[in-house]
């Protein structure tokens, strides 16, 4: 008999006897022991998840406080064997979220947000790097540790942003595609720096030919995918899509594939669920793959911080009690900052840099891998390990409430934040007269471009904080006001213009409820008031608060297909009448 305590039960289990039994015996209790670990980690996390929602608070600190407890009780330290699958775990979590997310965002959404995303991360990662740096010589820290630490702070959490923008459906707003546009751009030179530091582990300085080499090595990667996803796989998952067990398997076996040859070839694992996602983000079938992965990722995703809790206990964090709040401030405070300052020079309002800005408000994954591949090189110490851990888990928590209350910290600090607008283009615009007119448009991408498409640009006023949309209307002669629906001056606009009739292409229920509630303050006769909707619930709780019409896309759309279809006896002839205006508006 063979027994093995592993801290709460006792198992027992009778093998025959031979030389190499025991071997086999202790990897049984070992697999049989890691099931009760992950059973008892599953149970706190959806008792502390339940606690947080009763509460009303962000459900990643139930599973962070999940990992702080599991491994106060014990449970993460059973044995090797069984963390390493935990950390597995997690990876496979940060794996399918990035895999989501590149299933999210189409190529031409890529090349819309290139140039902004690229200036806005390099400017960030150099700023947070060189301040950072100069606050840890503060705390009288040498200068190869303080260069560690100035790089962590650097690094934003891929995963915990995704994450947010997802549960609040903001990846496809502008804010949301910039913030993950600078996120790429931030993996990307975290990639470079760990690449970097490989070269130094192998005793030969840094290897610059190595580098060399995985620049090369991203650009055929990257070129790889595109073609993929525009030639190859369309025609494959197009064959399988009305199989939904065929569909899911092949949609694992290309995830684990890209996985597979993008970690051999040096990149993480994060960039290969990103680039596995984004060769079938333009085909047809994605939003059902989507639809079938995001279960395997909340699971995985869980794991992941319940091991970085858990992080925080295992640490030493004996007398850096001020090193860390400072640190921590700067990243909360800092960073959201520095975005704020580069975007609103860039022509950005307000608005969109403050939700852009509080998405850097936390340190990444990337940062804890850095420090670890910095200990083993020697670099530095347990210590500085411990303080970045810390600062790690302080950030990511904190800014887990800043993410999810930004609405209501804008609207506390919106006078305030105006310092951070180009006064040339708000002033400018602040001065314009703002003529009658007959239709006020609120939001002219996408949905709001189709609209403008088929009204006279004499009845139109459009209203818009994207500076490439406004830039696009000024071209096509377009009367147009940049800025929020909800800054006071934009709204005192609307009210000026004395329209019949304000449309809101805006997704953002909230914005789209606050700006009603203003419009009823109207003096004089009020407007006819039409605004979108995502979910039944939304259509529902506008018109109850009053809309006229809620534009509801996916009803919407099947209706002007059914009646252009019935409107045209001849189906083909309908066909191409509906092609051709589909070619006039990308024209537009």
């Amino acid at each position: 008999m063979v027994t093995r305590d592993y801290g709460i039960v006792e198992l027992g289990v009778r093998f025959p006897s031979g030389p190499h039994n025991n071997s086999f015996c202790d990897k049984i209790l070992i697999m049989l022991g890691g099931v009760f670990d992950l059973a008892i980690i599953v149970l706190i996390a959806a008792g502390l998840s339940l606690i947080a929602k009763f509460l009303k608070q962000p459900l990643i600190l139930a599973y962070i406080l999940a990992g702080v407890l599991v491994t106060y009780l014990g449970f993460l330290n059973v044995n090797i064997e069984n963390t390493e699958t935990f950390h597995v775990f997690s990876n496979l979590g940060i794996m399918f979220l990035l895999f989501l997310v590149g299933l999210e965002i189409n190529y031409s959404s890529l090349r819309l947000v290139g140039k902004p995303s690229l200036i806005i991360g390099l400017g960030q990662i150099v700023f947070t790097a060189g301040l950072g740096f100069l606050l840890a010589l503060v705390f009288n820290i040498d200068y190869l540790p303080a260069a560690y630490i100035s790089i962590a702070l650097t690094f934003s959490s891929t995963i915990v942003i995704v994450k947010f923008l997802s549960d609040k459906k903001d990846i496809n707003s502008l804010y949301g595609k910039i913030s993950i546009g600078f996120l790429l751009v931030q993996d990307l030179v975290a990639v470079l720096i760990l690449v970097v530091l490989s070269g130094i582990d192998q005793g030969v300085g840094i290897d610059w030919l190595g580098l060399l080499g995985t620049v090369l090595k991203g650009a055929v990667l990257f070129a790889a995918m595109m073609w993929f996803g525009r030639k190859a796989l369309p025609y494959l998952f197009d064959k399988i899509a009305r199989s939904p067990e065929l569909l899911f398997l092949i949609s694992l076996m290309w995830v684990f594939l890209v996985a597979a040859i993008v970690t051999k070839v040096g990149f993480s694992i994060e960039i290969a669920g990103f680039l596995a996602g984004l060769a079938l983000a333009n085909s047809s079938e994605n939003h059902q793959i989507a639809s079938k992965i995001k279960p395997l990722r909340d699971f995985f995703i869980v794991i992941f911080f319940v091991v970085l809790g858990s992080t925080l206990i295992l640490s030493n964090l004996g007398g850096l009690t001020w090193a860390i709040l400072a640190f921590s401030l700067f990243v909360l405070i800092g960073n959201p900052l520095i975005v704020l300052i580069i975007m609103g020079l860039m022509g950005y309002r307000r608005r969109t840099s403050f939700f852009a800005g509080v998405t850097v408000a936390q340190i990444s994954e990337f940062s804890l891998v850095i420090a670890a591949l910095g200990l083993k090189l020697g670099h530095i110490d347990s210590s500085m390990v411990a303080l970045i851990t810390a600062v790690g888990v302080i950030t990511i928590t904190l800014s887990s409430y800043m993410i999810a209350y930004s609405h209501e910290i804008f609207k506390w600090l919106s006078n305030f934040l105006r310092m951070f607008e180009r006064e040339d283009l708000v002033m400018k615009d602040a001065r314009e007269k703002v003529s009658r007119k007959e239709i006020v448009l609120i939001g002219c991408n996408r949905v709001g471009e189709s609209i403008a498409r088929f009204l006279n640009k004499r009845d139109l006023l459009v209203v818009d904080f994207d500076p490439d949309v406004v830039e696009k209307l000024k071209k096509e002669g377009f009367e147009y006001i940049f800025g929020d629906m909800n800054d006071e001056e934009v709204f005192d606009k609307v009210h000026r213009a004395r329209a019949k009739l304000i449309i809101s292409t805006s997704p953002d229920l909230e914005d789209n409820l606050a700006f009603l509630e203003r419009i009823k303050l109207f003096s004089k006769a009020k407007p006819r008031v039409v605004f979108r909707a995502e979910t039944d619930a939304e259509l529902k709780i506008l018109y109850q608060k009053g809309a006229d019409y809620v534009l509801f896309p996916h009803i919407t759309s099947g209706e002007y297909l059914g009646k252009a279809l019935s409107k045209n006896t001849e189906i083909t002839q309908a066909i191409k009448d509906l092609k051709g205006k589909n070619k006039a508006l990308l024209k537009f």
